[in-house]
């Protein structure tokens, strides 16, 4: 496929039963790489907050930060969809001012649409999104955003009006237009109910394997920090331990004189 992926594109990957492969990327070498190992969908998270710009949590990323990342990614894809994370505070103050920032992902960025988390509290703003002609990705169940008011992180759904909750959250999001959702850190099974009952994908975290698509973190993916990992996450190649004894041998290089060799 040489266009780049749609809304329309991922429908019929759900309808069909192909899987749908999400990572975030934050800058146009990433980008690259996730564009051409054949990924449909790069978000530019706001986990750049804690994996790029050394924050505790996500809540401290601005919107600017966003904005110039997500530019950046776009710039290094060629096919993937490009889908910015709205950051804290960037669109739940007002809607309009909520519209008039995620409209600026696409303007500004050339971004294929918005990710914003909450469920039923968010509709009138989603809907006035989609309204415009913004696509829009939901985003539901453990909620980093929330992190302070949740007291940390941690399974969501697991008691009956919980999982209810969640179900209905996921429901009203369809009903309000988004063109799929994020199940993050709730039960494989609830993910499966919910996966079963909406016509959109389902893009899952730490949800189990019965969602359609599935996401994670490419510095957990790649181990670039080298420090905590989430127990959802894989490791499928040690850059951190690449890079590190690749720059040793620089710095042992350099200091001994042998690099550069002669020349100039």
């Amino acid at each position: 496929m040489d266009k780049r992926i749609t809304v329309r594109d991922l429908a019929a990957m759900k309808k069909s039963g192909q899987k749908i492969v999400m990572i975030t990327a934050y800058d146009a070498a990433q980008a690259r790489w996730g564009d051409e190992a054949g990924c449909q969908i790069l978000l530019v998270g706001d986990s750049m907050g804690n994996t790029v710009l050394g924050y505790d949590n996500t809540l401290p990323v601005t919107l600017e930060e966003s904005l110039s990342h997500t530019a950046a990614v776009r710039r290094g894809s060629k096919r993937a969809m490009v889908i910015g994370d709205m950051p804290f505070m960037s669109y739940q103050a007002a809607q309009d001012e909520a519209l008039h920032n995620a409209a600026r992902y696409l303007k500004e960025c050339g971004a294929d649409g918005v990710k914003l988390e909450g469920g039923r509290a968010m509709l009138p703003t989603i809907r006035r999104m989609v309204e415009v002609g913004i696509p829009v990705m939901g985003h539901i169940g453990l909620l980093p955003q929330s992190v302070l008011k949740d007291g940390g992180y941690y399974i969501h759904g697991r008691n009956t009006q919980e999982a209810k909750d969640i179900l209905d959250d996921a429901v009203a999001l369809q009903e309000a237009g988004v063109f799929s959702v994020v199940l993050e850190g709730i039960p494989a099974e609830l993910s499966r109910e919910i996966t079963a009952r909406l016509t959109i994908p389902t893009i899952g975290i730490a949800a189990g394997p019965h969602c359609d698509g599935q996401v994670q973190v490419i510095s957990d993916l790649l181990n670039m920090g080298g420090g905590y990992l989430p127990r959802h996450a894989k490791v499928y190649a040690d850059l951190s331990s690449i890079c590190i004894t690749a720059i040793r041998q620089y710095c042992q290089e350099v200091q001994s004189g042998q690099f550069p060799a002669g020349g100039n």
